[in-house]
């Protein structure tokens, strides 16, 4: 079933980068946008962006208040006609050594990347059901393919591509598509954050985890760099979400990015340790004493 580009669609997590122009991408498509933001600084800068029909939604997705509210003044915004689209876009990224990883920052990754997707969906299906819509979900290609250092944000994003899967199931014999989004490296806020939270995560790491793993941050913190410098504008992630949800017959899977493209042929066609090495390699993480 195509979906036309003038239902209602709520996207989660648009204060900025792909979210926001995701949103802003969808108004101009000619959807009427209801964008959860946190703040009301970063409502004011979408609505000033948009067109009269983006509508801002204060929504935090580890809220279940927030989340019960935001379902009802959408239902009640669209009424029988329902909700065309539910892009999940909100979450963070953690990482640390699995040897010393806070237990409750895993918590916290799983939280927000993972049990807030499943929240959030839930509020959001009965609206969904009633227009036949789609369900999208930004993942990553690090829900494909690990590295070191960050295998709490991978396993969340495995987790969802787990999610994505069982959803899609489901939910086929309903009319209902769901499709999961893989960018690589994306051009957003996120670089300056996993920095801010990296220099913040050195520093709570007890002696013994710089010693032992010191000189694996230093180069992982130089691959971010590099990725940072050699990401792709947001736009390719707003054009596959728009596929996505306007499509007659959407791909279940959208990689985004060249990156990301070679690295889900690196997960599917070579063995664990051949890929381990390659991804090592590029990293110029240390090898085996």
């Amino acid at each position: 079933m195509s979906t036309s580009a003038s239902g209602s669609v709520v996207i989660t997590g648009a204060s900025t980068g792909i979210g926001r122009d995701a949103a802003l991408a969808l108004d101009r498509a000619g959807f009427r946008v209801f964008a959860g933001v946190r703040r009301e600084a970063d409502a004011e800068s979408l609505r000033a962006a948009a067109s009269p029909r983006l509508e801002t939604l204060r929504l935090d997705v580890t809220d279940p208040a927030a989340i019960e509210a935001a379902a009802k003044h959408v239902d009640a915004a669209v009424g029988d006609a329902g909700l065309a689209g539910l892009v999940n876009n909100a979450g963070i990224g953690i990482g640390a050594p699995i040897e010393f990883l806070d237990l409750d920052e895993l918590r916290r990754q799983l939280e927000v990347n993972v049990v807030s997707v499943v929240a959030v969906t839930q509020a959001f299906l009965p609206a969904i059901r009633r227009a036949r819509g789609r369900i999208v979900t930004v993942g990553s290609i690090g829900g494909r393919v690990s590295q070191p250092l960050v295998g709490p944000y991978s396993a969340s994003k495995f987790a969802i591509e787990a999610i994505t899967e069982s959803a899609r199931m489901e939910l086929a014999p309903h009319g209902i598509e769901v499709v999961l989004i893989e960018p690589g490296a994306i051009k957003t806020e996120i670089w300056d954050k996993t920095e801010s939270y990296a220099q913040e995560m050195l520093g709570r790491l007890p002696a013994e985890a710089t010693a032992l793993y010191g000189d694996a941050v230093g180069s992982v913190m130089k691959t971010l760099a590099h990725q940072k410098r050699v990401a792709i504008a947001p736009e390719a992630c707003s054009r596959a979400i728009l596929h996505a949800l306007t499509a007659p017959r959407p791909k279940t899977r959208y990689v985004v990015g060249t990156d990301a493209k070679v690295q889900a042929l690196f997960a599917r066609f070579l063995p664990d340790r051949w890929r381990d090495a390659l991804v090592v390699r590029f990293m110029g993480y240390p090898r085996r004493r």
